[in-house]
C-alpha cells in the first residue's frame, strides 16, 4: 500500500501536513508527535525581520472553532536558519517553510536568504496585508496575486505554493491567477474573517476587533474552494480548513487535494496528525485502495 505522495515534485511519505502557525517549527510538538510520521512539517510564517504581532488579546474561542488575531509575530528569519532549520533536520520529513511580507520585496529577502537552505517547499501567505497598495492583502486581488506569484517564482530555488485567502468572491479566479503567475502549487484555505463581542462588556474580545476563524465550522466552506479549484487549475493542491481527524482529511484528498494540513485540532489533541495519518491507512485497507494517488479527486455523483 502506497501513501507517498508528489507535491511538486518533493516525495511527501504520506500527505498530511502541519498547517502554519499552528505547530511553531515543530520543537513544541516533538514530544508528543514522532516527526518522522509526517509528510511534512509547515513552519510558522517567517519574515525578513522579528514581528511583534499584534496586541492581546488575540485569540478566542467560538462556536465550532476559534478566532486568532495573533498578527503572524514571528523570529525572523536570522533565527530560523540558525535555530529551526537544523532542528527540522534531524527528522525524516519534509520542511515546508510559510514566508509572509507587508510588500514584495519583504517576500523576495526571506525567499532569497531561503535559497541555499536544506528546506524543500515554500508556501507564501498572501492573506498579508499590502501595505504600498492600501493595505489590500495580496491575495484579494487576481493582478496582484499573479505578480506576487511571478516575483516569487523569480527568486526562489524550491517549489513555490501560494497559500489562498477564501475571503474573496471567487476562489477559482484567484487559484487561476496563481497558476498564470507560475505557481508549482496551491494551499487553501487560509482563516475566514470573524468577529466576537463581549455582550456583557459591550466591547470586542480581540483587540484586533476582527480576527480569521478556523476550526471544524469553515471545514465545509474548505472542501467546496478546493473541490472549484481542483476543477479550475492543474497544479496541485495543499488542502486544509478545519480538519479534525482522518475522515475530514480523506474528505479533502477527495475533493482533490494531493496533500491536507492539520491546524486548529492540534491544540485540542497533540496527537492528531500521527491519529490521522494512521485513520487514512487503516481506510485504505478497509477500501482496498493500493495508491492514495487513486483518492486524489476521486468524488463522483
Amino acid at each position: 500500500m502506497n501513501m507517498k505522495v508528489d507535491l511538486c515534485g518533493v516525495t511527501l511519505n504520506n500527505p498530511v501536513m502541519t498547517a502554519s502557525g499552528t505547530f511553531g517549527s515543530g520543537a513544541e510538538y516533538a514530544e508528543f508527535v514522532d516527526l518522522n510520521k509526517l509528510g511534512a512539517v509547515v513552519t510558522k510564517g517567517v519574515a525578513n525581520v522579528p514581528w511583534p504581532g499584534n496586541p492581546t488579546p488575540r485569540v478566542a474561542e467560538v462556536y465550532g472553532g476559534m478566532l486568532n488575531a495573533v498578527g503572524l509575530q514571528n523570529p525572523g528569519i536570522d533565527l530560523f536558519v540558525e535555530r529551526d532549520i537544523p532542528f527540522l533536520k534531524q527528522f525524516d520529513t519534509k520542511i515546508m517553510v510559510n514566508v509572509c511580507g507587508h510588500s514584495t520585496e519583504e517576500y523576495i529577502e526571506v525567499v532569497e536568504r531561503l535559497r541555499d537552505q536544506p528546506v524543500d517547499l515554500l508556501e507564501i501567505n498572501i492573506s498579508c496585508p499590502n501595505v504600498k497598495e492600501g493595505g489590500i492583502a495580496f491575495g484579494q486581488d487576481p493582478k496582484a496575486v499573479e505578480a506576487i506569484t511571478k516575483e516569487m517564482k523569480k527568486h526562489a530555488a524550491q517549489p513555490v505554493i501560494m497559500k489562498l485567502s477564501p475571503n474573496v468572491t471567487d476562489i477559482t479566479e484567484m487559484a487561476r491567477a496563481a497558476e498564470a503567475g507560475g505557481a508549482d502549487g496551491l494551499s487553501l484555505i487560509n482563516t475566514i474573517t470573524g468577529m466576537k463581542i463581549d455582550i456583557n462588556r459591550q466591547k470586542f474580545v480581540l483587540a484586533n476587533k476582527t480576527g480569521g476563524m478556523s476550526g471544524p465550522a469553515i471545514h465545509p466552506v474548505a472542501v467546496r474552494m478546493v473541490y472549484q479549484t481542483a476543477q479550475a487549475v492543474s497544479i496541485p493542491i495543499v488542502g486544509m480548513g478545519g480538519i479534525m481527524n482522518a475522515e475530514d482529511a480523506i474528505e479533502m484528498i477527495l475533493a482533490g487535494a494531493t496533500a491536507v494540513s492539520v491546524g486548529t485540532a492540534n491544540f485540542t489533541n497533540p496527537h492528531v496528525t500521527e491519529e490521522i495519518v494512521a485513520g487514512i491507512r487503516d481506510y485504505m485497507e478497509r477500501y482496498q485502495v493500493a495508491d492514495i494517488k487513486d483518492l486524489v479527486g476521486a468524488v463522483h455523483e
